[in-house]
């Protein structure tokens, strides 16, 4: 059974929608994601994206983010530019490279925001598209994504999005909703490679 599948059988048999927080990096990247789970979740997308730079870079995917949306139907929870975030984040992680220990940090700080909003706002899971990318690490994802969820008493959706083919799937989505691409993760630090 591949995995999708057995991902939508599992949630097919919940007796109701449960509510789910589910952060997003991108609007490209969350296609696939929204399209499986838009049939069995109460979606609301949280944009808690401060690792994009420039700004501009940043209210351009956020823009794009929020049009996806509103051809999908789905709600959107807005949050402001939180640049400086990232920046006391990464500070002594400058060096590191893509799929280091400052990607594992930039995971957590937007999982934890994620995971507290959740509570805060009463959300049965939280969850995030970060999984998607081939270029992220699935597993350091999860991982934080459970300990989010002793810690704050909410239930993480554990991923792997980018199976199945779920990243091409999303460029193929992409290319449908005639979304932005963007050709680096959104970090200076990642721009170079």
């Amino acid at each position: 059974m591949n995995y999708h599948k057995k991902m939508q059988d599992i949630l097919a048999n919940l007796n109701v929608r449960p509510t789910i927080l589910f952060h997003t990096c991108c609007a490209p990247c969350s296609t696939i994601c929204l399209h499986l789970l838009k049939d069995y979740f109460e979606i609301t997308v949280l944009y808690y994206n401060p690792n994009i730079e420039p700004e501009e870079e940043y209210l351009k995917r956020k823009e794009e983010q929020k049009r996806l949306l509103k051809k999908l139907n789905i709600n959107f929870l807005d949050c402001d530019y939180d640049g400086d975030a990232f920046k006391k984040m990464a500070k002594g992680l400058e060096n590191e490279p893509e799929r280091g220990k400052r990607c594992y940090k930039c995971y957590e700080l937007r999982l934890s925001y994620t995971a507290r909003k959740a509570k805060e706002l009463g959300f049965d899971y939280f969850g995030t598209s970060l999984t998607v990318s081939p270029y992220k690490v699935s597993n350091w994802v999860n991982e934080i994504g459970s300990i989010l969820s002793d810690k704050y008493n909410v239930k993480f959706l554990y991923s792997d999005f980018k199976k199945e083919n779920g990243y091409l799937k999303s460029i193929e989505y992409s290319k449908e909703y005639n979304l932005y691409r963007q050709n680096y993760c959104g970090c200076k630090y990642s721009k170079p490679e």
